[in-house]
């Protein structure tokens, strides 16, 4: 994967997701559901977000990167 995309922690990305109208809809396990109304995205509540697991709820978000960037 590139290495423009960072190492997130969950909470960040959470927090980025709920500022532009994601809200919370289920948890199964470690993993929770966020959706807008349009997309859903599932988000691994483990210690780190890998990159390319990044880059994958980004795209099923619709999201941009420089996007997330200016969100952070």
């Amino acid at each position: 994967m590139g290495e423009k995309y960072p190492i997130l922690e969950p909470r960040e990305l959470i927090r980025a997701l709920e500022s532009i109208g994601f809200n919370y809809k289920s948890r199964k396990g470690s993993h929770v559901k966020y959706t807008d109304g349009v997309h859903t995205v599932i988000i691994p509540m483990h210690d780190t977000i890998a990159r390319g697991t990044l880059r994958s709820i980004l795209h099923q978000a619709g999201i941009e990167l420089e996007h997330l960037m200016n969100l952070l």
